[in-house]
């Protein structure tokens, strides 16, 4: 039988100390059965709480056949129909007994005016004005011409009176950076977002008029990239990524663990390219990623890039491949010019720039005639030397003031600064049938007639330092017989970045890779 022990006795310390938390509790339950009661209250007296709210979560549970209306869609042929639409809150502003909301789609937006009214209730103006920003919303209204212009959204001529106002995503109040802020040009009133605030925060930062954009251009970038040389006869290929031996012969290359040995990430599809030609695939092209292990930390450099590279069969002069590269760009550039003039509007009003100037055909010039021109401006530099990058952006403006162009070729570089697989010049053996293309005086794109026999390819290669094991596939597949053939590769980021005078390719690189970032 179990004895119970008598209570212990507390001391009056412990008894004060229990009695005030008891006090404290029914007072907390005292306050909550209150606020409950005057919540119940008003949901009594809110003959609108039907129409606001936040949803269930979509989970794809049924289709109800509703249609929405793109914001971008809206026009003032629909006034007096009722629509629905769905947006980001951009800003939502309270003013006596209206609530004025701006909803953003991608670059456009629309004014939603609510007013208290039989349907409107004032606990409803009080919800949508305190909703937070970059929430997901799907709003019910009536199409209205605006009795004046609407300056602050795309849509100026139009609003819409707001009936129905449900939540589908909410957004946590406080928010690293402000939308409003990443799009204000830098000579504007007010703080701007700086590049590392922006990339930490690059899901918010996407969302700015200006980077749903930058983002649509380059897709044309690639689009137009894609069209044209389609229409020239090219097929599109895939190359490997993982490759044994670096691409391009240098020592720029990430080494990856490849099961018991190692592999590297290619630094150009260049190799598979020819070698697809050998194969009578005579003219291919490639949209992919690239990979440079360059501590480079430049304003056009990064360790991954998007490659936009070309390879064709001639038949007797590789100016036959220079040409359709020249003529593509040009085509290119006449293409985002007509396609996304909407686009280029909005990136040049928060990073105003001079139109990309350009004549057609593309303008080539030869090497020796470019260091003519910066002897001829003073530039100390050697016949057979490379340009450096100070010297690449003067001629560029040496260029423009002379031709008046944004956009050049660069034939005949000399054969000691390109990779082994160049041709050498037939007529000059210190030059090689090789040509870099440049944008604002920065180059975008290097290429040449490439080396199609075996035996010389061999030769080049020991020059160079390459161990020809290492690329003898390569090497073996020129020995079943080759066309002559030339191309060359160029970065899609850089190619917008310069297209649209941009000061930095992260602006164009929806994820940047570059010596000091690998996230997000």
């Amino acid at each position: 039988m179990t004895v119970e022990e008598p209570p212990k006795e507390i001391s009056k310390s412990a008894a004060k100390k229990l009695a005030a938390k008891q006090a404290k509790e029914a007072k907390k339950a005292e306050t909550q059965a209150r606020l409950k009661a005057e919540a119940d209250a008003r949901d009594a007296d809110d003959y609108s709480k039907d129409r606001y709210g936040k949803v269930t979560i979509v989970n794809s549970k049924e289709k109800t056949g509703r249609k929405w209306i793109e914001v971008e869609d809206l026009n003032t042929s629909m006034a007096g129909e009722e629509v629905l639409v769905r947006g980001r809150v951009h800003l939502s502003r309270l003013t006596g007994k209206q609530c004025f909301l701006k909803l953003r789609h991608r670059y456009f937006s629309v004014q939603v005016v609510y007013a208290v009214d039989d349907k409107i209730s004032k606990q409803m103006l009080k919800y949508i004005g305190g909703c937070p920003k970059e929430s997901i919303v799907d709003v019910e209204g009536t199409v209205v011409k605006a009795d004046s212009p609407v300056e602050s959204c795309s849509q100026k001529n139009l609003e819409l009176q707001g009936v129905t106002f449900r939540v589908i995503s909410e957004a946590v109040p406080q928010l690293p950076l402000q939308i409003d802020d990443a799009a204000r040009p830098l000579d504007g009133d007010g703080p701007v977002v700086k590049q590392d605030t922006r990339l930490d925060n690059r899901i918010l930062d996407l969302r700015t008029p200006t980077n749903q954009a930058i983002f649509r251009i380059g897709h044309g970038v690639v689009e137009l990239f894609r069209e044209y040389l389609t229409s020239q006869g090219f097929t599109e290929i895939h190359t490997p990524k993982i490759i044994s031996a670096a691409s391009e012969g240098g020592a720029n290359v990430f080494e990856v663990t490849y099961f018991k040995g190692s592999a590297y990430l290619a630094q150009s599809p260049q190799l598979y390219k020819q070698m697809a030609v050998c194969a009578d695939i005579e003219r291919v092209f490639t949209v992919g990623a690239v990979f440079r292990a360059e501590d480079s930390n430049t304003h056009r450099h990064l360790c991954e890039f998007t490659g936009l590279d070309i390879e064709m069969a001639f038949k007797e002069h590789y100016h036959e491949a220079l040409t359709v590269i020249g003529d593509m760009f040009i085509n290119m550039f006449k293409g985002l010019q007509t396609r996304y003039a909407t686009e280029i509007d909005i990136v040049n009003k928060q990073f105003p720039a001079e139109p990309f100037k350009f004549v057609e055909p593309a303008l080539v010039l030869q090497y020796p005639e470019a260091i003519k021109m910066l002897h001829d401006n003073n530039v100390e530099i050697g016949e057979f030397d490379d340009l450096s990058t100070p010297n690449e952006k003067f001629l560029g403006k040496l260029v423009k003031a002379k031709y008046d162009t944004d956009f050049y070729i660069l034939d005949k570089y000399p054969l000691e600064v390109r990779p082994f697989y160049t041709m050498p010049c037939p007529h000059d053996p210190k030059y090689s049938n090789s040509y870099d293309i440049f944008m604002r005086g920065e180059e975008i794109m290097s290429g040449a007639q490439r080396i199609h026999d075996p035996a010389f390819l061999e030769e080049r290669a020991t020059v160079h330092g390459i161990d020809l094991e290492t690329i003898r596939s390569y090497i073996d597949s020129f020995k079943f017989g080759s066309s002559p053939h030339a191309g060359g590769g160029v970065g899609g980021e850089r190619v917008l970045m310069l297209y649209l005078g941009l000061d930095n390719i992260r602006k164009t690189s929806m994820f940047p890779r570059d010596p000091k970032r690998l996230t997000p």
